[in-house]
């Protein structure tokens, strides 16, 4: 699963590379054209999560996986004859909307295969991602550097060959046992010194076929969850446009800011999982990140001050800290969705919890393009002052929901021998 998934990552850090110059050069949109096609497929993309879950909890994960990657192998080929901009419209949102419908399904099927050592497969899941996307870009510099309509066309084509690899090398994993996506349990809680029944009280217990849409206490989860995942916004796109507009640092540097993500990704993921086990320390793990975001946010905006090397040092400072924020992500983000919900109902849950991310890929470029940049060096300190501060609710309110589930009966065991 974890070599499909790095050749997923690279097939889409292909197009991730190459899509807006393809679109732009070889079909021939204007801009405004590409940015309506890349807002749709967002939007599209915010659905497949809720949708992948939704069938998850009723169908085997692994051939709902399968068809994610055909899906997109379908809809990229189409990509090859299609040039109407109405016809590009809903090819475009469907590739994406599988896009973010196999990353939860990914999530899911580890979710069931790793069980409480989830932790520890996420962060090799996201160096496994992390090298993908980093093979991926290399590819496509290649084909970038040629710049024919071939070049563009075998980039398209090495994407969706990456997808029909991808589903065969999950097609030969075997589905786990068991029904929907139960678990074994984790092994229970050691008694607290003091009793806290106003935390039950104030968010009760989900009950069993509950749905996540009607858990009032799981949707301010996810509500919270969106602003911690504006990492990857602040790194890709508020980090560049920071240095082009509003610094003297050398425009050289930004690659460098990718490479310092990506080898501290690969060399610490491990570790960082290792340090964070279980749900209470996630929830620890979620007020790191707001700490390193907003010390990320003070040096953005302290970077317009001094030479070149002041501001070439802190935004290089700066990347390291929002790394340092991805790290904590990526050990409490999933964690804390598996954990806060229902043991008999994950899938549709996880489903819902997934779509965190996709709103922040909509939405966390307009905010930080159109508000916090807009507002020059105090609108990054507001930034890392809301992250901070939502980070602290999102901790205390994960730990209040840990201790309504540990009060709450177990369910009984699914049957032995229930179908996958």
């Amino acid at each position: 699963m974890l070599l499909a998934q790095l050749l997923d990552r690279a097939g889409t850090g292909v197009w991730a590379a190459a899509c807006v110059l393809y679109f732009t050069f070889v079909v021939g949109l204007d801009a405004g054209q590409v940015g309506i096609l890349l807002g749709a497929s967002g939007v599209a993309g915010i659905a497949g999560s809720p949708l992948a879950g939704h069938l998850a909890d009723r169908f085997p994960v692994r051939s709902l996986l399968i068809g994610a990657h055909l899906l997109r192998l379908v809809t990229l080929c189409l990509l090859l004859v299609v040039t109407d901009f109405a016809l590009l419209l809903p090819v475009v949102a469907v590739t994406h909307l599988g896009d973010r419908a196999a990353k939860t399904l990914e999530m899911l099927f580890a979710t069931r295969v790793a069980g409480e050592r989830r932790a520890t497969y996420q962060a090799l899941s996201r160096s496994s991602a992390n090298a993908g996307y980093a093979l991926g870009a290399g590819l496509a510099a290649i084909g970038l550097a040629v710049g024919t309509r071939g070049a563009y066309h075998v980039l398209i084509l090495a994407n969706a060959l990456s997808f029909l690899v991808a589903a065969a090398l999950v097609w030969r994993t075997r589905e786990p046992r068991g029904s929907g996506l139960l678990t074994a349990p984790s092994p229970a809680p050691a008694p607290s010194p003091a009793p806290a029944p106003a935390a039950t009280t104030e968010d009760p217990a989900p009950s069993a076929g509950r749905s996540p849409w009607r858990d009032r206490g799981y949707l301010r989860f996810v509500l919270l969850d969106i602003p911690m995942n504006l990492d990857d916004s602040i790194l890709g796109i508020g980090i560049p446009l920071w240095l082009v507009s509003h610094t003297t640092a050398p425009h050289e540097l930004i690659p460098a800011f990718l490479v310092v993500n990506t080898v501290l990704v690969v060399v610490l993921q491990l570790r960082v999982s290792a340090k964070v086990q279980g749900p209470r320390q996630a929830a620890g793990a979620v007020a790191l990140y707001g700490i390193t975001t907003l010390l990320c946010c003070v040096l953005l905006a302290a970077s317009t001050g001094g030479g070149v090397r002041t501001a070439s040092a802190a935004l290089l400072a700066a990347s390291v800290l929002v790394t340092a924020a991805e790290l904590m992500r990526s050990v409490s983000s999933w964690e804390l969705a598996v954990s806060l919900a229902p043991r008999e109902a994950r899938a549709s849950y996880l489903g819902v919890a997934g779509m965190a991310q996709s709103v922040q890929k909509s939405a966390g470029p307009l905010l930080l393009t159109g508000a916090v940049m807009a507002a020059g060096p105090a609108g990054w300190l507001a930034l890392g002052a809301a992250v901070a501060g939502l980070s602290l609710v999102q901790r205390r309110a994960s730990l209040r929901r840990l201790d309504s589930l540990a009060a709450s009966p177990a369910p009984a065991a699914a049957p032995a021998g229930a179908p996958a």
